[in-house]
C-alpha cells in the first residue's frame, strides 16, 4: 500500500519511512535468527548426538510446535493484541536462545538422550515463538508499505547469511584450539541472544512510535481493525497530549462518516488467495525437503571435508538473501498469478537434480545447484507476500498475512517430513 501525492495526509505523519525500513529489517532478522543457529550449529550436534539425525529429527520437532499454535493464532487473529503477541514472541526467541547455552553448560557438553531431550524442549518452544513472531509481523506490515514487507523478509533471510557468517568465522578461530568446537558455539549463540534481546527493543519502543507506522495503524483502526489498539496506545495516539495525537484521532474517527462494510471472513480471503496460498505452500515443500537435513546427510564427503555442510548451508542463505531484493527493480518483480504459480511448480525439476548431483556430480555442481535453491526460495517468497495483499483493507490484509504465513509453516512441515524420503535405500 502507498500514499498517493495530494491525498491529503499530513506530511508529517509520512516521515519515518527509511527507518521503519531499516527496523524492519532488523525484526527479521530476530525473526529467524535463533532457528537459523540451530541449523548451523549442527556441525556441533552432529558431533554429540552422531545417531540422532539432528538436521532432520529438530527441524521435525519444530514444525508441529510452530504450525499448531500458527494455526490457533490465525483463526484467532480478529481479536489478538498483535503488540503483546509479536513482544511475547521475540522475548521467547531470546529466551530459548539462552536456553540452549545453559544446557551445554549444565551438561558440560556432553552428548546422550537427557541433553538432547533439553534441546528438543528449546527447539519446541522455538516453533512457538516463530508462529506468534511471523504471523503478527507479517499481518502487521501487510497493511502498511510492500516496501516493509520486503525488508522483514530480507532480514529473515539475512538471518540465515548472518548466522553462516558467524558460524564460519567462529570455526575458523577456534577450530586449533582444546574443545574448539564448543567454545565456537556458545559464542555464536551469545551473539544470537544479544540479537534478539535488540529486536524486543526495537518492536517495543522505536518501531511503534515512526510516524508513518503511527499513520498505518490509525488508518487500519479507522477500517475496523481491533489489533492494533495497544500499539496506538503505546505511541501515544489514544492520549490526547499533543497535537499530533488529535491529528490521528481525527483519522480514527473519520470512518464515522463513511460506512465501511464488513470485512471478509478468512474463508473468503483464503477462497480469493487459493493460489497464493498454494504458491508458497509449493515453495517452502520443495526448499525445506532439501534444506538443511539432504545437505547435511546426504551429499557425501568432498575436499572441503568439515566445512563443507557449512559452506553449502550458507551459499543457500546468502542468495536467499541477495534474491529477496530483487523484487524491488519494478521490471524484475514477477506480478502476474499464473507466472508465480508455474515458477513455483517448476522447482520440483530441482529434486532430480540434487539426486543425481549427490550421486555422481562434484562439490562445484552442488554449490551451485544449493545457491539456485536459495534464489528461487526467496524472490518467489517476496512476489507473493508483497502482491497478495494488494487491494485489500487492512484488517483483511492483517488476516490474509496471517493465513499466507499459516500456507507456508504448512509447506515447511510437508517439506520437512518428505526430507526422510532421502534416506530410502541408504
Amino acid at each position: 500500500m502507498t500514499i498517493p501525492s495530494g491525498s491529503g495526509v499530513p506530511a508529517p505523519m509520512l516521515e519515518g519511512k527509511h527507518k521503519a525500513i531499516i527496523v524492519c529489517w532488523f525484526l527479521g532478522l530476530g525473526s529467524l535468527v535463533s532457528w537459523n543457529s540451530i541449523l548451523t550449529i549442527e556441525d556441533y550436534y552432529y558431533d554429540l548426538f552422531p545417531k540422532y539425525h539432528p538436521s532432520r529429527v529438530l527441524t521435525l520437532v519444530y514444525q508441529p510446535f510452530a504450525i499448531g499454535t500458527m494455526a490457533l493464532l490465525t483463526y484467532k487473529e480478529a481479536k489478538i493484541n498483535t503488540r503483546k503477541r509479536n513482544i511475547a514472541g521475540y522475548m521467547l526467541f531470546a529466551a530459548s536462545t539462552l536456553m540452549l547455552i545453559v544446557v551445554d553448560l549444565v551438561t558440560s557438553g556432553e552428548g546422550g538422550v537427557g541433553p538432547y531431550i533439553g534441546i528438543c524442549a528449546v527447539v519446541a518452544a522455538l516453533g512457538v515463538a516463530d508462529a506468534h513472531v511471523q504471523g503478527g509481523m507479517v499481518g502487521d506490515l501487510s497493511f502498511m508499505c510492500p516496501e516493509f514487507v520486503q525488508s522483514f523478509f530480507a532480514g529473515l533471510a539475512a538471518s540465515g547469511a548472518l548466522t553462516s557468517a558467524l558460524r564460519l568465522l567462529t570455526k575458523a578461530v577456534f577450530e586449533k584450539s582444546k574443545n574448539g568446537l564448543r567454545n565456537g558455539v556458545m559464542l555464536f549463540l551469545a551473539m544470537s541472544t544479544f540479537l534478539e534481546f535488540l529486536s524486543v527493543l526495537l518492536y517495543a519502543f522505536l518501531f511503534p512510535r515512526l510516524p508513518i507506522v503511527k499513520y498505518y495503524r490509525a488508518k487500519a483502526a479507522s477500517e475496523g481493525s481491533k489489533t492494533v489498539s495497544a500499539d496506538l496506545a503505546a505511541a501515544g495516539i489514544l492520549k490526547p497530549e499533543n497535537q499530533e495525537a488529535y491529528q490521528f484521532r481525527a483519522l480514527l474517527h473519520a470512518a464515522d462518516d463513511d460506512k465501511h462494510p464488513e470485512r471478509l471472513s478468512n474463508k473468503e480471503l483464503f477462497l480469493q488467495n487459493t493460489d497464493y496460498a498454494l504458491d508458497l505452500f509449493l515453495i517452502y515443500v520443495l526448499t525445506l525437503s532439501i534444506f538443511p537435513g539432504f545437505l547435511y546427510e546426504d551429499t557425501g564427503k568432498h575436499q572441503l571435508g568439515s566445512w563443507y555442510s557449512l559452506v553449502l548451508v550458507a551459499m543457500f542463505n546468502v542468495w536467499d538473501l541477495i534474491s529477496r531484493y530483487i523484487p524491488l527493480v519494478e521490471c524484475l518483480k514477477l506480478e502476474s498469478r499464473n507466472g508465480l504459480m508455474v515458477a513455483s511448480l517448476s522447482r520440483f525439476l530441482l529434486v532430480p537434480a540434487f539426486f543425481f548431483t549427490a550421486k555422481y556430480g562434484d562439490q562445484g555442481w552442488m554449490i551451485m545447484l544449493t545457491s539456485f535453491l536459495g534464489l528461487t526460495n526467496g524472490y518467489l517468497s517476496v512476489c507473493v507476500l508483497t502482491e497478495a495483499p494488494k487491494g485489500y483493507k487492512g484488517p483483511e490484509q492483517n488476516a490474509l498475512g496471517n493465513l499466507l504465513v499459516l500456507c507456508l509453516f504448512a509447506g515447511i512441515f510437508a517439506g520437512v517430513v518428505l526430507d526422510w524420503l532421502w534416506l530410502i535405500g541408504k
